[in-house]
C-alpha cells in the first residue's frame, strides 16, 4: 500500500515549516514512530516521526524547502491496512500528550527566538548583566530555489520576468504564500523586491553572510508584523523605589521559604497580568475584521538562554500568585538553558512582556508579536533625581525609576485605552513598598 506522508500540524499559529534534513532516503525501511525528517518551524526544531512502518519510496519536499502544514512531503510503501487515514497525520501539539511533545515532536530551537529582546530585570545603578539580543516571533522562510521554496510556477515565471526577488516578499495568500498579486504589487511599487545589478555587487572589503533558515524566518515575520499591524506607541515612567526596596529586603527569605529565585520579573508579571484582566482589549487579536478577546491571559516572557533568546509562555498568569509565577519562570529558565523546552512552553501566548532594560535600554518601541494586540517593554531601572511634592513644598530626591513602553495595534486599541493599561501597570508597581504582602 502506497500512501502520502504529510507534514503534521503542530499548533494553530504554525502554518508552515522548512525541511531541514531528511533522516531516511528512498529505499530505506523505517519503523513506526522512528524519526523521519528534521523540520524547522517558527516555534521549534523537531523530528517528525514516521506514521507507520514501511519503506520510503519517494521524497517530495526537498531539504531547504518551505512547505505548508498538512502538505505531502514523502511517499511510503506499507502492508495493506497498516495505515488508516487518521494515522497519516499527527494530532496538533495542543492535543498531544506532554511526553509526545517533549520526546517525538521535538525540542526548542536555541537562538530562534519567538519574541523580542529581553532577560531578567536589571538595576543599572547597582550592577550590569550580559544579555543576548534577538528578534520577535518567527515566520516563513525562502531560499535560492523558487520551486523548492513552494512558489507556484506562475509566481516564479512572473518574478523572473520582472526581476523580483521572491525571498524579499511577504505573502498574503494562505499560510503566507506569495501570490501573483504580491509580485505585481512589488513591481508596481517601483522597486520593492526588485533585483538590480548593483544589489549583487559586493566589494572585496565587505563580508556577505548567508542567513540561516531561522534568520530568514525571523526577518520575514518581522516584515509581516510591521506590514499587517498598524503600530502605535505610548510610554510612562514608573517610580519603582518601593519594589526595589521590597525585593532587597525579601529576596533571601523568599528563596529559602520557596526554593526559587526571586527577581523583579514575577512581581512585574503579576502586575501586568492583573492589568490585562482589567483591560481585556490589550489581551486580544485582530481576526478577519473582528476583535477576538482572549479569555486566558497567557503572557510570553523573554528569557536569555546560553545560545540565544527564547520567549516561553506563562499560561493563566492572572490566576497565579507571585510564588507560583516565580516557580514557573524558574522552571522555564532551566528548560531553556538545557534545551529541553516543549511546544507547550512556547504556544498560546496572548501578550508579550519584554525586558530591554537588561540590555541597558531606557526607552524603546518593540515590534508586536504577531498576531497579538500589544507588547510591553520594561526598561532599565536607573537611580536619578526626581522632584516630589508633599502638597506644600517641592524637594529633589533620588529614586529608582523605570520606563515602561507599550506598542499596540491601533486597529484594536486607541490611545486612551493604551494609557489606561499603562497607568494600571504603573499604579500596581508603585503601590509596592516594604509593608506589601506579596507572597
Amino acid at each position: 500500500m502506497v500512501f502520502n506522508v504529510e507534514l503534521p500540524h503542530v499548533g494553530e499559529s504554525v502554518t508552515e515549516a522548512v525541511i531541514g534534513k531528511w533522516l531516511k532516503a528512498p529505499g530505506d525501511q523505517i519503523e513506526k514512530y522512528d524519526p523521519l525528517v528534521e523540520v524547522i518551524t517558527d516555534k521549534v526544531n523537531m523530528d517528525v516521526p514516521s506514521p507507520a512502518s514501511g519503506t520510503i519510496t519517494k521524497i517530495i519536499a526537498q531539504e531547504g524547502e518551505t512547505v505548508l502544514m498538512g502538505a505531502v512531503i514523502a511517499e511510503m510503501e506499507t502492508a495493506d491496512g497498516e495505515v488508516s487515514a487518521a494515522e497519516t497525520s499527527e494530532p496538533a501539539a495542543s492535543e498531544a500528550s506532554p511526553s509526545l511533545s517533549a520526546g517525538r515532536i521535538g525540542t526548542l530551537v536555541q537562538g530562534a527566538n519567538v519574541g523580542p529582546t529581553g532577560g531578567e530585570f536589571v538595576d543599572t545603578s547597582l550592577t550590569s548583566t550580559k544579555s543576548t539580543a534577538s528578534t520577535a516571533n518567527l515566520g516563513d522562510s525562502v531560499g535560492s530555489s523558487s520551486r523548492q521554496r513552494g512558489f507556484s510556477p506562475v509566481v516564479t515565471r512572473l518574478a523572473a520576468q520582472h526581476s523580483v526577488e521572491l525571498s524579499s516578499l511577504v505573502g498574503t495568500g494562505l499560510g503566507g504564500r506569495v501570490t501573483k498579486k504580491d509580485v505585481l504589487a512589488a513591481v508596481e511599487a517601483g522597486g520593492a523586491g526588485l533585483v538590480s545589478a548593483s544589489d549583487q555587487d559586493v566589494s572585496g572589503s565587505e563580508q556577505v553572510i548567508d542567513p540561516t533558515p531561522i534568520r530568514r524566518m525571523i526577518a520575514n515575520h518581522m516584515v509581516k508584523s510591521v506590514m499587517e499591524i498598524p503600530h502605535a506607541w505610548s510610554a510612562v515612567e514608573v517610580d519603582v523605589t518601593g519594589m526595589v526596596a521590597w525585593h532587597k529586603a525579601n529576596r533571601s527569605g523568599f528563596e529559602t521559604r520557596h526554593g526559587v529565585r526571586l527577581t523583579y520579573l514575577p512581581i512585574t508579571l503579576a502586575v501586568v497580568a492583573s492589568s490585562l484582566k482589567a483591560n481585556p482589549r490589550l489581551n486580544s487579536t485582530w481576526l478577519d475584521g473582528k476583535i477576538v478577546l482572549k479569555k486566558a491571559i497567557n503572557v510570553g516572557v523573554a528569557v536569555a538562554a546560553e545560545e540565544g533568546l527564547v520567549v516561553p509562555v506563562i499560561h493563566f498568569a492572572a490566576d497565579s500568585s507571585i510564588v507560583e509565577l516565580a516557580g514557573e519562570l524558574d522552571g522555564v529558565v532551566m528548560r531553556a538553558r538545557s534545551g529541553s523546552m516543549t511546544l507547550e512552553d512556547v504556544q498560546g501566548g496572548t501578550f508579550t512582556l519584554n525586558n530591554t532594560g537588561a540590555l541597558g535600554s531606557i526607552w524603546g518601541g518593540a515590534i508586536i508579536n504577531h498576531p497579538q494586540a500589544a507588547i510591553l517593554t520594561t526598561e532599565a531601572i536607573v537611580k536619578r533625581p526626581v522632584v516630589v511634592s508633599d502638597g506644600e513644598t517641592d524637594s529633589v530626591v533620588v529614586r529608582s525609576m523605570m520606563n515602561i513602553c507599550l506598542s499596540f495595534d491601533h486597529r484594536i486599541v486607541d490611545g486612551a485605552e493604551a494609557s489606561e493599561f499603562l497607568q494600571s501597570v504603573k499604579s500596581g508597581l508603585e503601590a509596592i513598598n516594604l509593608d506589601s504582602e506579596l507572597e
